[in-house]
């Protein structure tokens, strides 16, 4: 294909190819010349322009393809337009001379069509530059039309409308002849045809006045003749053409032409005419109605939904701003519509036009005008309502008119009603919580009119104003409540009035069916009253004769929406519920046989209606509540149905007994009874299931009166996939809701609440605005197929065989239409049972089952119904699937072949094709290739015929099925199959868009079939990719919506196997220009593209849309200003398709993933853009009283004229895009934390701003952070508001600690005080939502905790917020807010007490930070001045706030901590429960409080331990503080609030509740928690224990009961082994401290009370306390200890592996040292502290059993962790392992007489052992020699002397200080010499040391002369030598120390520098002079004698010291001098210090 790609077309290459190539290659080559020819100049083609137009002009002649003739029009147009026009007026002539050729042969047709192509381009392109010559082509082009065949006559008008557009006025002189052959093709027999025409006279209006003036009725009238018999897509052209026109008609087009109009059309006629149409099919205006009131036929369906069509186009056309201002002059008249006669002459008609009302007013206001005008337009149909019900009044009440015309007035006013009833409902809904001011405007009386409604004498006008009710029960929750308790008044009092029983019963049902969308609730009370209401109607039925009817039928139905509230209420009254159903139905067979014989029409009439309304409830139950539905419920409920079932076979003697008037009641009850059957598993009631089968089988083979009404059975059975078979009305299409009204609406007119009034409680369906139940014989049908489904699969194989011969007979019997009927109904059902079949993996049965399936779906294979065909091919699948039999499928494919290798007739063709496609769609794939050539050669053949397009259509799909279950074994058939598929791609014609839609379908199967095979560059898959591109590129130029969509989806198949070959610079230009498309489905494909490539390459996506917008002005949507992502916010707003909504969502969400931190501003910008409009709306005068001084009391003036006005024609983004924006704000600030942390520094963003300005921070933008969140959280929308509190709460979390760069000691947030504060305050007031003040509670806590307040008086605005709230907790339930559901009262409450939880953790945690420094500080404020005194710390401040709350909040917070507690105990323990209730639940709402409590619970955990933990549970007088509260919370004493009052608990017993509540709700978290429970939980509770503990009364409660210690720790040693986190397992070590000192102090108080007691005893007799007792056993599970050693020893495992003694073995360590984290030093550190107290916990016997695995893990620890430190410093792990071993060295029990022994034995190993592994002399080491040496010295100088007197051990201990005191670090030789110091002293073991050591220190020393120190350290290791020596003098006896001082003066004396020595030498030379000289000053005066001697024989040495000595007085006199002159200078100084700042 590249050798396509050149200016010229290769002729060469192009004669070889094949005639099937040739096509595609020129294709390909017009595709390339024309991107050439748009960026080529004048001079790039002049050379070649001849040659080019040589070749266009063959290729012309070639017979071209539908899109080749395309390309070639537009290359033609493009080559003149770039360049030389000399020739272009041969090429004119050319074409027109083709157009008159004689040849009229179909091998001629298409150069025909290529020739008026060519025309059409060329004018369009180059216009006037044209001339004159588009008369003569013109002329030409209108007389050829008239003997084209349909081909023609499209291409024709197409080119007209290019010819006109090109034009432009100037040819206004053929816009007659045009326009009178364009009417005559609006008619045309081709539906394409009629759409061309269309399109052509939608161009011709633009310039031809007459149109819309002279010729306007006509042109009307000419649009309701082309919706006659049309389909969908004419319609849309149709309407579209008419709206406009009209829409020009009223306001006249500004421009030359506007001065002709000689009358503007007034809004009236324009409407009048399309009225006309609506009402009359389009003789004539409305005015000339005479005969009008006289009835006559219907008006045709498609006239009616096209004009529907029209009106919307109309008014979209005039655009929002117009409708703003005349939307009372529209309501008004479509209002009229519903109401006029001639619209409603039947149910199904009135049935119909409602639809269409409906329609046109929610596709005007409800998507063209914004949520300020959608009130006001509310407000208007709100007037229409109370007008409609006025009028019925005074019908009603007017005695002296006729009786008919009231009669009248009432029926066309219950059509009006119900249209503006459900608008209204709609318009309110989609408001949501906005909608607020317009219920709360007492001037209108909105709800006040809508009730009044309920009294309506029609039923269909009180269902809808139940529905309207509804609606805006689930807009504004609030408002549920208060409407429940107005109606269930009403009805109570209005209970003798049958319209006031139904109406009213009606409007609470859909109020309890509104809860379920309403996440706060009703109060449980309400379910109550009207369980007790519904219940009075049933037992008051019989008492009034007139009322039985409706009083029963209210009564089920209130049990029926009851049921919807779920299993919560329904529980409670479930026996009395039961009770009901069984009082309806007779008890016994006799009692049956007695209400038989009995009874007339009435009665049974009643009866039949109760049964009916008890089993719908029975269903109702069922759906609801599934978890009451017990095998108990279903055993008492199957009498019932046993009985009803009975009833039901008896049901057709009674018909005939009463006649008619029974009929309706009896079809209810059976729909009733199959819909409850079908809901409960058949083998509940296999006793009646033959019952049962027989009413199913004679329901269904019965014909009356259905008239094929079961067509709308079969779309449900039919594939989602072959719904493009079944035309427009089964798609996805934005007219779909009236679209239906065609097929079903032919002959039910649609469904209609009045079908089944108990729908108004039920759940709608996605994109349901309102239920549509079909008419009752048909809802029973349906039922009745169901339950047959349902019951198929359980019957016994023989019984199978004869149900389906029975029906098959069945359908033979019948005869004419009742056939078709019979065979509709059974071929559902029996379909409906092979899916249950296959659902249950369940099989079919032996061939007597399988012969009668298989007769029944081969004859519906060939039925003439298009939905029957396509559902039969569906059925031979799951048959195919339930047999599960290859040679029965293979025999099935057999009889197809067959077929249609005979038959010649389009249906058997259609259909059995189709089966072939469907047969292995269920069953994994086709096995056989033969079977798949086969298959495939037939579809070929079919899909090539081209005489029927739907036969190629059905061909089509079928191969697109076949290629998807065949999988890889396909790829045989690929190239020939994408081959054939691009050649009727290329040839078909542009007519028959169905067989395109097809062509589509095959090559997405294809591409997904070829997959990632495709990025490949073997052989043929380049050309293979070629060919699918080509494809996608001639379905993107395809004119029908639905192919373009296929094309897109293709690419995006295309581009998920092979991204790089998919060109983004053409693809997303054509995304961006269909987002607005008309057509749903190519949105859908437009924005599912979209969301892929955003995931992929969101860059490249929004930089071809920017271009794209860039080049082209006449985008249907605004991309240049704020980029693709700001229209696809603007979609958000004019989109009501869900999944459209949804994906445009994900679609922004990606590209904000990839893009947002890059382009903040632009981001940010955006989201600020959309959340303003909350702002704008905020702002709208909401308070009635303002309203009406500001606009004079006029409700309407947002729909009146005012000239300086200026709307928008923008709609204002609505409350769930801002929603959405706002979350994006969150996203984006997340976004930013994971990406650079100078997004949330100041000064860091500063900076690096400066060194790059393009470079852009979050940090910079708060400003619009806190704006954007305030916007929202004070904004209308309750969804909104959470929104705004959310970004709040993530501001303020992220930016609490930012600092502000230009007020040092301040926080960026400090200057926001005010627009926090003011953001949070209207959450607090008294209507706001629960759940929004609860989410305000949070940020409130989050703000105070922050600490970037610091004034005082800002904090208490915040913190009086959290008071206020505080007292209404108080206030307990009669503060409680009555309009929602109790649990929201507990989730208020506990997010309040959460909230002062969260501040009181933070106050004690800031004292605990400013308690050091404050004591730092304390001598500066003793001294300071009384000034001062006042000014407060914040943390001080907010301390004080909270302490003045806490008396209160501890009883709250233990009282919630109680509830909790309760909450989660096992369900065993229910019955535990107390019954009214906790604290803050009731016992009914306890399902719904549990979430509430889980997620307050830890927070206030820790905050009662530490409150606990501040009063040092010290028990205050109960009953102080209790007297402020207005009621008891709980009692303080927790635990005692079932014992009588007079009973006072002690202080003990209150102490021991409180504690074990706290310790029971950590340990039943902390032992299993949730995977999802955060790990901020975890340590929360874990600091509340250490808290808790932390305390002397709770350590001794621990301590004193081992069992509660040990089964503490083996919770935190589960925890210690599952969860990773540092954070949790340092809390774990802090709570284990504390058990292990409350061990000790337990053990210390034994022993100490046990002296006490036997103080005269003698010691050794005292009894043994701590663990181990006298045998020193530890038992596993109940030791302390050893749980404590179990916990220790996995901390240090988990850090150190090394120390696990099975791995000893292996060589892991290798030599080198664990390096441990932060967090594992810690942890270490912890560890080994808590192991060196463990021996304190134990007896002697008990510390004997422990001391080796203590020692064994200290000593492997110093192992592991003494690595050598260059710097000399001793690591924390280091230091606690030598720690911990002094402790244990030194511990008691070593010289305890039980264990002295023992201790001695043990610890001589563990100094051997470390004598073992540090031997330095044997190995090199690196272990640090000063950790290890402090090691040997903590066993001499700590331990029993007996322990290190043995002689092998003190000989290796010398010979380790011996190898130190050899070394040349100086560090190291300190360190030995200051352990030398500590060891000496001890006498009982120093002695040997002395002997061997003392002659090395002083070698060591009097080397020191030859070597001066050098450095600091060096110096310091000299002077602790000589401290050494000193130490050994001290210690000598009188005698000895002589010889002693001897030794020392003569080094001492060594260290002195002569003076010229002294001057050069480095100061820690001098140093050691000045040391020496002051040493030798102090020893020489103590002992003379010696001295003088020294220096009588040493005259060096007395020289030396003299000189030293001398020097030395010099310096000393010099210095004096030097201080008394600096004394006389001095003077006082002028200004003298307050304070004194001496020992500062």
């Amino acid at each position: 294909m590249e050798q396509a790609h050149g200016p010229l077309l290769n002729e060469e290459l192009y004669s070889q190819l094949s005639e099937s190539k040739k096509p595609e290659f020129v294709f390909e080559w017009l595709r390339f010349l024309q991107k050439l020819l748009v960026a080529a100049n004048k001079d790039d083609i002049n050379e070649k322009q001849k040659k080019l137009v040589e070749q266009l002009t063959a290729l012309l002649e070639s017979s071209p393809g539908p899109p080749v003739r395309k390309l070639i029009a537009q290359n033609l147009a493009l080559l003149y337009n770039v360049g030389d026009t000399f020739s272009v007026y041969q090429t004119i002539d050319k074409c027109n001379e083709i157009i008159r050729s004689k040849d009229d042969s179909p091998s001629y047709l298409p150069t025909k069509l290529a020739a008026v192509a060519c025309l059409g381009a060329l004018y369009e392109r180059l216009g006037r530059m044209l001339g004159n010559t588009y008369l003569d082509t013109v002329g030409n082009l209108l007389k050829a039309m008239k003997s084209a065949e349909s081909q023609g006559r499209y291409e024709i008008m197409l080119s007209l409308q290019k010819v006109l557009s090109g034009q432009g006025a100037t040819a206004a002189p053929c816009h007659r002849d045009i326009y009178k052959a364009a009417r005559s093709c609006l008619t045309d027999r081709s539906m394409a045809v009629r759409c061309a025409a269309a399109k052509c006279l939608l161009e011709l209006q633009n310039e031809a006045v007459f149109m819309w003036t002279t010729e306007l009725e006509n042109v009307t009238t000419l649009c309701f003749k082309a919706f006659e018999g049309s389909n969908y897509d004419v319609r849309v052209s149709v309407s579209k053409l008419l709206g406009a026109i009209l829409a020009t008609a009223v306001v006249p087009k500004q421009g030359p032409g506007a001065r002709q109009v000689a009358r503007k059309t007034s809004l009236e006629e324009a409407m009048d005419l399309l009225a006309s149409g609506f009402l009359r099919g389009g003789s004539g205006f409305l005015r000339v109605s005479g005969e009008m009131l006289k009835g006559g036929s219907s008006v045709n369906r498609d006239i009616r939904i096209g004009v529907t069509q029209a009106y919307v186009v109309f008014v979209s056309t005039l655009g929002g701003q117009w409708l703003e201002l005349n939307f009372a002059a529209l309501l008004a008249h479509i209002l009229e519509l519903v109401s006029h006669l001639k619209a409603t002459q039947t149910q199904i008609d009135a049935i119909c036009c409602r639809h269409c009302v409906s329609f046109i007013l929610r596709a005007t206001v409800g998507s063209l005008l914004g949520e300020k005008a959608q009130i006001a337009a509310a407000k208007e149909i709100c007037q229409a309502v109370g007008k409609q019900k006025k009028a019925t009044d005074a019908a009603m009440s007017d005695s002296n008119m006729e009786t008919k015309v009231g009669t009248m007035d009432v029926s066309a006013s219950q059509h009006v009603l119900v249209c503006a009833l459900q608008e209204l409902g709609n318009l309110v809904q989609g408001l949501g919580s906005t909608a607020a001011p317009l219920l709360q405007d007492s001037t209108i009386g909105v709800l006040d009119k809508v009730t009044s409604v309920l009294l309506h004498p029609s039923v269909s006008a009180r269902l809808a104003a139940a529905w309207c009710l509804r609606c805006f029960a689930v807009a504004l929750p609030s408002e549920v409540s208060p409407l429940l308790d107005r109606c269930t008044e009403r009805l109570s009092a209005l209970r003798s009035s049958p319209e006031a029983v139904t109406g009213y019963s009606f409007a609470v049902a859909a109020l309890l069916g509104a809860v379920q969308y309403c996440p706060l609730g009703i109060p449980h009370g309400k379910g109550k009253l009207i369980m007790s209401q519904a219940e009075d109607f049933l037992r008051s039925a019989i008492q009034n004769s007139r009322l039985s009817i409706q009083r029963t039928q209210a009564g089920w139905l209130l049990f029926s929406a009851l049921m919807t509230l779920g299993p919560a209420v329904v529980h409670y009254h479930l026996p009395r519920i039961l009770l009901l159903w069984k009082s309806v139905f007779p008890q016994s067979p006799k009692d049956w046989e007695t209400e038989r014989s009995r009874g007339d029409c009435f009665t049974w009439q009643v009866t039949l209606e109760e049964r009916a309304g008890a089993l719908c409830a029975m269903k109702s139950f069922v759906l609801h509540c599934g978890d009451l539905l017990t095998d108990d419920v279903i055993e008492r409920l199957l009498p019932l149905l046993t009985f009803a079932v009975a009833l039901s076979t008896k049901l057709p003697a009674l018909n005939k007994s009463y006649g008619v008037s029974l009929k309706s009641a009896s079809v209810v009850f059976r729909q009733r009874l199959y819909e409850i059957l079908a809901l409960l598993p058949p083998k509940t009631y296999e006793g009646i299931l033959n019952s049962v089968l027989k009413e199913l089988v004679a329901e269904l083979t019965l014909a009356d009166n259905q008239m094929f009404a079961a067509t709308f059975l079969l779309p449900s059975l039919c594939h989602q996939d072959d719904a493009l078979l079944l035309g427009a009305w089964l798609q996805e299409t934005d007219h779909r809701f009236i679209e239906e009204q065609l097929k079903l609406g032919g002959i039910l007119g649609g469904g209609s609440l009045e079908h089944d009034p108990f729908t108004i409680c039920e759940r709608l369906a996605d994109g349901e605005f309102i239920p549509t139940p079909l008419p009752p014989v048909l809802s029973m049908i349906r039922a009745a197929v169901d339950l047959f489904g349902v019951i198929f699969p359980c019957v016994d194989v023989k019984h199978r065989a004869q149900i389906l011969d029975r029906l098959t007979e069945s359908i033979k019997q019948t005869k004419g239409s009742k056939q078709q009927t019979v065979q509709l109904n059974v071929f559902a059902a029996f379909c409906c049972g092979l899916k249950r079949l296959a659902c249950t993996k369940g099989s079919l049965g032996p061939e007597e089952v399988r012969r009668p399936a298989v007769t029944l779906v081969m004859r519906s294979l060939e039925s003439a119904n298009l939905l029957l065909r396509c559902a039969a091919a569906e059925t031979l699948a799951r048959l195919a699937q339930v047999v599960a039999d290859s040679a029965f499928t293979a025999r099935l494919a057999q009889t197809s072949f067959e077929k249609l290798k005979s038959a010649r007739d389009v249906i058997s063709r259609t259909g059995h094709s189709m089966a072939l496609g469907s047969l292995y769609r269920y069953l994994g794939g086709i096995v056989s290739s033969q079977h798949l050539t086969a298959c495939v050669s037939i579809l070929y053949t079919l899909s090539q015929d081209s005489t029927s397009p739907e036969v190629q259509t059905w061909a089509l799909h079928s191969l697109s099925l076949l290629i998807d279950s065949s999988g890889p074994m396909y790829h045989a058939h690929v190239e020939s199959s994408l081959s054939l598929v691009l050649l009727l791609l290329l040839t078909v014609p542009l007519t028959h868009p169905e067989v395109h839609q097809s062509l589509g379908g095959c090559l997405n199967v294809l591409i997904t079939t070829l997959g990632p095979e495709l990025q490949g560059n073997s052989t043929s898959v380049p050309q293979l990719r070629t060919s699918c591109l080509v494809g996608c590129a001639v379905m993107q130029d395809n004119p029908d919506c639905l192919v373009q969509a296929q094309a897109i989806s293709c690419l995006q198949q295309l581009h998920m196997f092979a991204p790089r070959h998919v060109n983004l610079s053409n693809l997303v230009p054509s995304l961006c220009v269909n987002l607005c498309s008309s057509h749903l489905l190519l949105r859908r494909a437009v924005i599912a593209c979209l969301r892929q490539l955003a995931q992929r390459e969101a860059a490249e996506v929004l930089e071809h849309a920017m271009a794209l917008a860039k080049e082209s002005s006449k985008l249907d949507v605004n991309i240049s200003e704020t980029g693709l992502e700001g229209a696809l916010f603007g979609l958000l707003d004019r989109e009501s398709d869900q999944q459209l909504c949804r994906d445009i969502r994900e679609t922004l969400s990606h590209i904000l993933s990839s893009m947002a931190v890059e382009k903040l501003s632009h981001w940010l910008k955006l989201c600020n853009d959309v959340l303003s409009a909350s702002a704008d709306f905020t702002t709208a005068p909401v308070d009635t009283t303002q309203e009406e001084e500001e606009d004079g009391g006029d409700d309407d003036s947002i729909f009146t004229s005012r000239k300086d006005d200026q709307f928008h024609p923008i709609i204002k983004p609505r409350w769930p895009t801002r929603v959405f924006a706002a979350e994006c704000v969150c996203r984006i600030i997340m976004q930013c934390e994971n990406i650079d942390v100078a997004h949330f520094d100041m000064t860091m963003a500063q900076e690096r701003k400066l060194k790059h300005p393009k470079s852009d921070f979050l940090v910079i933008h708060l400003a619009d952070l806190i704006r954007m969140a305030f916007i929202a959280a004070t904004d209308h929308s309750h969804a909104l508001r959470l929104s705004g509190l959310e970004a709040l709460l993530i501001i303020i979390r992220k930016f609490a600690t930012v600092p502000e760069p230009e007020f040092p000691g301040h926080v960026i947030l400090e200057q926001y005080q005010a627009n926090v504060g003011a953001a949070l305050r209207p959450a607090f007031s008294p209507d706001t939502p629960p759940d929004v003040t609860a989410k305000a509670c949070q940020v409130c806590s989050a703000w105070i905790g922050s600490g970037v307040v610091s004034d005082l008086n800002d904090l208490r605005r915040v913190h009086q917020l959290l008071a206020t709230s505080l007292n209404k907790v108080q206030a307990g339930k009669e503060a409680q807010n009555h309009l929602y559901n109790e649990s929201t009262s507990t989730m208020e409450t506990l997010a309040v007490l959460k909230a002062w939880a969260e501040v009181y953790i933070v106050t004690v945690e800031r004292q605990k930070l400013c308690a050091p420094k404050e004591k730092q500080f304390l001598k500066l404020e003793t001294s300071a001045n009384d000034d001062s005194q006042d000014t407060i710390t914040s943390a001080d401040g907010l301390f004080n706030l909270v302490q003045s709350e806490l008396g209160t909040l501890n009883k709250l917070w233990l009282a919630a901590l109680q509830d909790h507690a309760l909450l989660t105990l096992p369900p065993e323990y229910a019955d535990q429960l107390p019954a009214e209730g906790g604290a803050f639940y009731t016992s009914e709402t306890m399902e719904g409080a549990r979430p509430h409590y889980y997620n307050s619970w830890v927070p206030i955990l820790h905050a009662t331990a530490l409150w606990l933990n501040s009063t040092g549970f010290i028990v205050i007088d109960p009953d102080e503080g209790s007297s402020r509260l207005s009621r008891p919370v709980t009692p303080t004493m927790l635990g005692h609030e079932f014992t009588s009052a007079n009973v006072v608990a002690s202080p003990e017993d209150v102490n021991t509740d409180r504690f074990h509540l706290i310790l029971g709700i950590s340990i039943e978290f902390l032992c299993s928690p949730r995977p999802d429970a955060p790990m901020e939980s975890i340590v929360a509770c874990l600091h509340a224990l250490q808290s808790l503990l932390d305390v002397v009364w709770p350590r001794y409660k621990i301590g004193s009961s081992q069992e509660l210690g040990v089964e503490l720790l083996n919770v935190l040693h589960r925890l210690i082994l599952t969860r990773e986190s540092p954070f949790i397992q340092l809390a774990v070590v802090e709570v284990v401290e504390q058990i292990i000192r409350a061990a000790q102090e337990h053990v210390k108080e034994k022993r100490r009370s046990a002296e006490v007691d036997d103080g005269a005893a003698e010691k050794e007799t005292l009894p043994e306390f701590g663990e181990g007792n006298d045998t020193g056993g530890l038992v596993p599970g109940k030791s302390l200890v050893f749980a404590t050693l179990e916990l220790s020893l996995s901390i240090l495992v988990r850090q150190l592996p090394q120390l696990n003694p099975k791995l000893v073995a292996a060589p892991i360590s290798n030599g080198k040292h664990q390096l441990l984290t932060d967090d594992g030093i810690k942890l270490v550190a912890a560890a080994l502290g808590i192991l060196s107290e463990l021996t304190s916990v134990c007896s002697p016997a008990g510390s004997i059993s422990i001391l080796p695995t203590v020692l064994y893990l200290i000593t492997g620890v110093l192992k592991e962790t003494a690595g050598t430190k260059h710097d000399g410093c001793m690591s924390l792990a280091v230091g606690a392992a030598l720690q911990a071993l002094k402790a244990v060295v030194s511990s008691p029990m070593a010289r305890a007489e039980k264990s002295r022994v023992a201790w001695t034995r043990l610890l001589r190993s563990a100094l051997a052992t470390i004598l073992e592994f540090w031997n330095p002399e044997m190995t090199q080491s690196e272990l640090d020699e000063v950790s290890m040496l402090t090691a040997i010295s903590i066993f001499l100088v700590s331990a029993n002397p007996e322990v290190t007197c043995v002689q092998c051990l003190e000989k290796k201990c010398i010979n380790r200080f011996k190898i130190i005191l050899n070394s040349k670090n100086p560090v190291v030789l300190m360190h030995c010499y200051k352990l030398l110091q500590s060891l000496f002293p001890n006498r009982a073991i120093s002695t040997p040391y002395i002997h061997s050591l003392t002659v090395l220190i002083v070698e060591r020393l009097r080397e020191v002369e030859k070597e001066k120190p050098s450095t600091c350290t060096e110096l310091q290791a000299v002077q602790e030598g000589m401290k050494t020596l000193e130490t050994l003098v001290s210690m000598a006896d009188e005698q000895n120390r002589v010889h002693l001082v001897v030794l020392i003066l003569p080094i001492l004396i060594s260290f002195l520098l002569d003076e010229n020595a002294l001057t050069s030498a480095p100061n820690p030379a001098k140093s050691l002079h000045e040391f020496a000289l002051q040493n030798l000053m102090r020893i020489g005066p103590q002992y003379p004698s010696i001295f003088q001697k020294l220096m009588g024989s040493s005259p060096a040495m007395k020289a030396r010291l003299e000189g030293a000595v001398k020097g030395n007085q010099e310096s000393v006199k010099a210095k004096t001098a030097a201080g008394q002159s600096k004394c006389l200078g001095k003077s006082s100084p002028s200004i003298q210090l307050k304070t004194n700042f001496s020992n500062f």
